[in-house]
């Protein structure tokens, strides 16, 4: 057996059309589908769906940071620097807060929250060439000013 792609991600939410509006209007995914009010699926344009939300409720507490579980999921939003701006400034006009920005060497990165406290990254590579040969090379954190 050999896992080929990663297929789709599911997060549990509170609010589900608070959840919606933040990958919908402001990350810009493509909405495809509901599921019986509880459940809305994401398309980033390749497959059926690639995100999928499932609202458990306004009263859900929030993970516990020391316990196993997610930590972030990334999304690639392009490959130059200039684009990683653009998203910045597309954030910012949104009100959305960027905690943290990241050079890892073969990527640079933006990290944010969603409206639950989940961890968003939002990323450019680098070239490839910088991992193919040498995999040791994403172990590379530099703070990355734009």
């Amino acid at each position: 057996m050999r896992v080929r792609s990663l297929g789709h991600v599911v997060l549990k939410v509170r609010d589900l059309e608070h959840s919606i509006a933040f990958y919908r209007d402001v990350l810009g995914m493509k909405e495809v589908a509901r599921y019986q009010g509880v459940m809305a699926f994401f398309t980033l344009g390749d497959n059926h769906h690639d995100l999928a939300l499932m609202q458990i409720g306004a009263h859900a507490p929030e993970a516990d940071p020391g316990s196993v579980g997610l930590y972030h999921v990334a999304f690639k939003v392009g490959d130059s620097l200039e684009e990683l701006r653009a998203c910045k400034a597309h954030l910012e006009a949104h009100n959305v807060s960027i905690f943290g920005m990241s050079d890892h060497g073969v990527s640079q990165s933006l990290y944010l929250q969603d409206p639950d406290g989940i961890e968003i990254e939002l990323y450019v590579d680098a070239d490839p060439a910088l991992w193919r040969d040498d995999p040791g090379a994403v172990l590379t954190t530099r703070r990355l000013k734009l």
